[in-house]
């Protein structure tokens, strides 16, 4: 696979999530495009607020609730709706979950190479 595949592959992978709620949410690392259309939404002030946006971020890398399409936030109110309808303990399950594909990701890419060279 060329690194430009595996990019691409990396881009659209979805990861998935339960929350004490038992509520299976569909994840998807943000985009360039994702994070841009973010700071459309966030405005000039919030999108240079790092602990909003880290917010706005983890919410909307939600594709699905228990398989219900949630779309893309678009406006700062929304993000707070999509914010307050996920609450504390998922944020911190989406964030775990993005964390650990990341890590895993990283030492795939590691494993027998020098730092910064991909397999």
């Amino acid at each position: 696979m060329s690194p430009s595949q595996t990019i691409v592959r990396y881009d659209r992978a979805t990861f998935t999530a339960t929350d004490e709620k038992g509520r299976k949410l569909l994840l998807r690392r943000l985009t360039a495009l994702d994070t841009l259309r973010l700071f459309k939404a966030a405005g000039p002030e919030l999108s240079q607020n790092a602990a909003w946006l880290s917010m706005a971020g983890l919410a909307s890398s939600v594709l699905e609730i228990d398989g219900v399409p949630i779309p893309p936030p678009t406006t700062e109110a929304q993000v707070e709706s999509l914010i307050d309808r996920l609450g504390d303990e998922e944020l911190t399950a989406i964030a775990d979950v993005l964390d650990e594909s990341q890590a895993e990701r990283i030492s795939k890419e590691q494993v027998g190479n020098s730092p910064g060279t991909l397999s």
